[in-house]
């Protein structure tokens, strides 16, 4: 049988010292049986424990939700939009459109945030069949990263093979205005530094592999599509390109942070989107994405500019009508999908 020794009262771990006059009581002698079974037994617990807020959802509420929207319309999406601040209007350009508030669809969390509807939206763009999120959800609301992705493995159960997410960001690069759309080539999940993964946990192989690549996390394809359906629309603006950084949020960045961040490479900056990529890619759902350029970020001290949310989506309803006329084109170069949808 297995023995162990007993914890100290009142000891807080390295550096504890008995006080003048007083017996050392960590001693091996001091021990307590435990046997083998429970020993695997308290093993097992707090490797479930450590995990548990990180897997709150099972395969089958995936499948639950998935079979609750299958059985609510007739609707079988090939593309998925994740629309951002004050872009929903794109919904709007959807035909035969079926509309579900999240607080219908069993599991789905609720949009906060002003500018974020908080609808699910069944319909038509451009003759590609879609489904779009009318509001996202964010970490800096409460919720756990598998809640902001929980839909991105809804939609993968629903037959969706792409995924497009639009943002609302600051622009880091100087050569970047307000109003700009910078089509995302690459992003720095600045949270998963410290571990905030929404992969993290026991890896569940019917959405993916354990260790999924993200170097080719937007698709190429759809980029240099995207850069020559913008020079047909003959704007005025090129389309920019670059890295998306995501912080967790809700504050904006401080001077010294967005130093930092232009530093690292990244040319935009938003509290959103790199999880839903994540999860995505790890189901193996082609993506590609947009940042519309709402403020400039602030990167100087005499610079008395602060960042606001109002500006934020003020800025979004003046591009987004270009932004959604952008999107509307770009549904015909998605490829067809391969298999049809039960």
């Amino acid at each position: 049988m297995e023995t162990r020794p007993l914890p100290l009262a009142g000891a807080s771990g390295r550096g504890y010292k008995a006080g003048p006059g007083a017996p050392c009581t960590n001693s091996v002698s001091q021990t307590q049986a435990v046997s083998p079974s429970e020993r695997k037994g308290q093993d097992l617990g707090a490797a479930v424990g450590d995990t548990m807020e990180n897997n709150e959802f099972s395969y089958e509420d995936y499948q639950s939700t998935a079979q609750w929207l299958r059985s609510h319309t007739t609707h079988r999406p090939q593309v998925a939009v994740i629309c951002g601040s004050g872009l929903g209007g794109l919904t709007a350009k959807l035909t035969e459109a079926q509309v579900f508030e999240y607080s219908e669809i069993p599991n789905f969390p609720k949009s906060t945030v002003q500018g974020h509807a908080g609808r699910l939206v069944f319909g038509f763009l451009n003759g590609r069949a879609c489904v779009m999120m009318q509001g996202r959800f964010h970490t800096y609301e409460g919720y756990s990263l598998s809640k902001v992705t929980f839909p991105v493995r809804v939609f993968h159960l629903l037959g969706v093979d792409t995924l497009v997410v639009t943002n609302a960001a600051g622009g880091l690069n100087p050569s970047f205005e307000v109003g700009d759309i910078m089509l995302i080539r690459d992003h720095i999940n600045l949270p998963g530094f410290s571990g905030q993964n929404p992969l993290r946990g026991p890896n569940d192989e019917r959405f993916g592999v354990r260790f999924p690549a993200m170097s080719d996390a937007y698709d190429r394809n759809m980029r240099q599509k995207a850069l020559n359906a913008w020079k047909q629309m003959g704007e005025q603006r090129e389309l920019q390109e670059g890295t998306y950084v995501m912080l967790a949020g809700p504050n904006f960045e401080t001077v010294a942070e967005s130093r930092l961040l232009r530093m690292l490479g990244a040319d935009a900056v938003g509290m959103s989107t790199v999880p839903e990529v994540i999860v995505a890619r790890h189901c193996g759902l082609r993506v590609f994405g947009f940042s519309l350029i709402t403020n400039k970020v602030v990167m100087d001290y005499a610079n008395l500019e602060k960042a606001n949310h109002k500006e934020v989506l003020e800025a979004g309803k003046a591009a987004a009508q270009k932004l959604e006329q952008f999107v509307w084109i770009l549904m015909e170069s998605i490829p067809p999908r391969e298999h049809s949808a039960s």
